[in-house]
């Protein structure tokens, strides 16, 4: 039987693992000014922007949560700053 490879789909065009992490880095800027603009920005709004790939979408909302934001939950999708 065959089986589902999630790698497969997680490393989108060959990239390596370091590749996904340096992409989701270099995208995380974007993010805060959309952030500091609008309040918040929408788990749909940054998966759209990872053009649906799965590994670099994580890495994104990781990356986000190690500096500092809420990166919300299933139930409030969306990343804003901390209310200090």
């Amino acid at each position: 039987m065959d089986s589902c490879d999630s790698r497969a789909r997680a490393y989108k065009n060959g990239k390596t693992f370091d590749e996904c992490k340096k992409i989701a880095e270099s995208l995380n800027p974007d993010f805060k000014r959309q952030i500091v603009k609008n309040g918040k920005v929408l788990w749909t709004e940054i998966l759209e922007q990872v053009e649906y790939d799965e590994l670099i979408y994580k890495l994104t909302l990781k990356f986000l949560r190690r500096d500092g934001y809420d990166i919300g939950n299933h139930k409030l999708p969306k990343v804003k700053a901390f209310n200090h």
